[in-house]
């Protein structure tokens, strides 16, 4: 895996939010010559068996209300769509996969479109209501909020999460999730709460899951992980001075084990060990001090 990328980073597609706010711009880029439109299913996307590339379709084809499409935004000038629907048996050579399967084999700008089209079609799976007074809302923006018709205004919700690599002398530290299978381990991590910096996050949920404290915490990167909505906020933190590393409490509610794992122990991991995955910024992370230590 490269450490040069964080996955699903993105950055390349141009989101041309002048477009979303005009009806008569979003018609007129549904009917531009070329636009193109990602189809979801539930979580599954559309690949292309062929060259493992997203199977998308002219906008011609698409025959869906207005108020259905999801403005992504350009790629390399291209409108680019997204609307959600049911899986297609009757397409040769395409294929609906889970984006953990699909999105590695795709190219950077791919990933940036399925990344927003799953995080905003989750969010308005979810937001068909007002929170504050149960008013029904409608699609507005070229997907990117709802609006009700007393005029309040609802925008796609992320929600902020820490994850931290914690080392120390020259190890990392791992915890295993309850609800895991035995052998899996990835770095720890938790929502931001209320009233929080990032900074007392990263320690308060160290503390919660591990018992111990940390210092020296510096951010390092984020990435958008749309299952459903989160931002990962990474960091990597020292044990503080006086810390025991041997005096870890794990959180009995979360956190089934911790342990302490060498540079080699990640790189070559043993039978029975299992380390995040490459699209996740926590194997990321790992990968990175691994190979070389610099974070």
């Amino acid at each position: 895996m490269s450490v040069e990328r964080v996955p699903l980073a993105g950055g390349i597609i141009d989101r041309d939010a002048p477009t979303r706010g005009s009806v008569e711009a979003l018609a007129a880029a549904w009917a531009a010559p070329g636009a193109l439109v990602l189809r979801i299913a539930g979580p599954n996307v559309p690949v292309r068996a062929a060259d493992r590339s997203l199977a998308l379709v002219p906008a011609a084809e698409v025959a869906v209300p207005e108020d259905e499409r999801i403005y992504l935004g350009r790629r390399d000038g291209t409108p680019v769509f997204a609307v959600a629907t049911e899986e297609s048996a009757s397409e040769p050579g395409v294929a609906w996969q889970h984006p953990f399967h699909a999105v590695m084999k795709l190219d950077h700008a791919e990933r940036e479109l399925v990344t927003m089209a799953l995080a905003v079609i989750r969010w308005h799976e979810a937001a068909g209501f007002s929170p504050r007074d149960g008013e029904p809302t409608e699609i507005a923006d070229g997907g990117w909020s709802r609006r009700t018709s007393s005029g309040g205004e609802l925008f796609p919700r992320t929600d902020p999460a820490v994850i931290v690599l914690i080392t120390h002398e020259d190890r990392v530290l791992l915890g295993s999730n309850v609800l895991w299978e035995t052998g899996r381990f990835s770095l720890l991590a938790g929502f931001v709460e209320a009233g929080e910096t990032l900074e007392n996050a990263v320690a308060r949920e160290v503390f919660e899951e591990a018992g111990v404290r940390v210092g020296d915490v510096r951010y390092i990167a984020s990435q958008p992980w749309p299952f459903p909505r989160s931002l990962m906020l990474g960091f990597h933190a020292h044990l503080a001075p006086g810390q025991d590393p041997a005096a870890l409490v794990a959180d009995p509610t979360e956190i089934s084990e911790l342990r302490w794992f060498t540079r080699e122990e990640i790189r070559s991991p043993q039978a029975g060990l299992l380390l995040p995955g490459s699209l996740s910024i926590a194997g990321w992370m790992l990968d990175t001090w691994a190979q070389d230590g610099a974070l």
